[in-house]
């Protein structure tokens, strides 16, 4: 029996100079893509991805259409070579790529929406500085207890779920101070995350009726393979409800680490990272059981596509 496979599609932190140039100069429709891109966002993608510089490739306004073109086109070839994944799943940014490879976005519906949602953060980040920060080596669960009073304030987010023992926190840069002061307190590492805003944090509530706006006028279909969201960590069908979850998302925790469980429990064994880099593989390793049968892949460009179609002829 083959194993089942889940795409999983990065976000914000996956970037670098150079990104999708070689996919772009041997495929004609990653070419395409790349011009169509450009025509509905107006930025010069191809020349951020490929020249930079990183500064300005690494601004959310730049960065989410740029990443989110590149994973779009990486998913269309693996789609041409014949590999239809049984699960999808993005982080933050990276879920808008898995809506498209479930069908519920097209691809310029997509692009759209995450060129609003880069502008948005960026306004609210402006007009709201704050913070993210990773708390590693504490259970979830007493990671939870232990900050959960900071989010009274309503300044501070428990953000991102990404593995058993690492929560992302974000919010107001004082509460950020105080919650990696309290981890250190408990004998644990608090590592400032290198971020221009408090994503997934209440700093961002701003941006929600402005982009609801936007999503209002986009074409939500029902997904054609199971896409787990971040706000839910489960999967999602109704088209109405998908759209509702990514209002919320802006300001809504990541829920990584329930979506990766609901994959294991679906049969995954097969793990496919589309996008540049492989940020999600660490993750995806500490949250799968080390006597857990698991197949990690990247594909970020033509050379570890071929690599990983070859896997699958064996």
């Amino acid at each position: 029996m083959s194993k089942k496979i889940a795409m999983v599609f990065p976000g914000q932190g996956s970037q670098y100079v150079g990104m999708g140039k070689t996919l772009y100069e041997s495929d004609i429709e990653a070419q395409k893509l790349f011009a169509q891109a450009e025509e509905i966002t107006g930025l010069p993608l191809r020349k951020l991805c490929f020249e930079g510089p990183m500064e300005e490739l690494t601004q959310t306004v730049n960065l989410q259409p740029a990443v989110t073109m590149l994973n779009m086109a990486l998913y269309r070839a693996l789609k041409r070579a014949g590999v239809q994944p049984d699960f999808v799943a993005g982080h933050s940014l990276g879920e808008y790529s898995a809506l498209y490879a479930a069908g519920v976005l097209s691809e310029a519906d997509t692009l759209k929406a995450v060129q609003r949602r880069g502008q948005l953060m960026h306004r609210e980040a402006e007009k709201y500085p704050g913070a993210m920060a990773a708390i590693v080596g504490l259970p979830i669960v007493q990671a939870v207890e232990l900050l959960t009073p900071l989010t009274l304030g309503g300044r501070f987010a428990l953000a991102n779920y990404n593995a058993p023992e690492q929560l992302v926190v974000s919010g107001a840069k004082e509460e950020i101070a105080e919650a990696m002061a309290m981890a250190k307190k408990a004998g644990v590492r608090a590592i400032p995350l290198a971020v221009s805003g408090a994503w997934h944090s209440p700093l961002m509530e701003g941006a929600t009726a402005d982009f609801t706006a936007l999503l209002t006028t986009l074409t939500f279909q029902a997904p054609s393979i199971p896409v787990l969201l971040n706000v839910t960590g489960q999967p999602v069908s109704n088209p109405a409800v998908i759209r509702d979850c990514m209002c919320r998302q802006l300001t809504s925790s990541v829920k990584w680490t329930q979506s990766i469980d609901h994959m294991r429990g679906g049969g995954v064994e097969r793990w496919v990272e589309v996008g540049p880099k492989n940020v999600l593989k660490g993750l995806v390793r500490k949250i799968i059981p080390k006597d857990e049968p698991f197949h990690f892949h990247n594909v970020e460009d033509p050379a570890s596509l071929a690599t990983f179609l070859e896997t699958l002829a064996v």
